[in-house]
């Protein structure tokens, strides 16, 4: 049996009664971080990729399909 394991009353192992071990950092969150440059990274991928794909569906690039808005 491992070390920290809960048994229920038919003496199974019951994994869902064991809480996890959770993380905590010290440094903050704000600013230029790694995941905030990865988001901005793929949101602009994604921006990109719109881009384009508007571009090849209506045949005109994107400030002539904002114009005929």
């Amino acid at each position: 049996m491992r070390s920290g394991s809960i048994l229920d009353e038919q003496d199974k192992l019951n994994n869902l009664a064991i809480a996890p071990q959770m993380y905590v950092t010290q440094q903050s969150q704000l600013g230029l971080t790694d995941y905030a440059e990865k988001l901005n990274g793929r949101l602009a991928m994604i921006g990109f990729v719109s881009l384009l794909a508007v571009e090849i569906l209506t045949g005109h690039g994107a400030i002539a399909f904002l114009n005929s808005l």
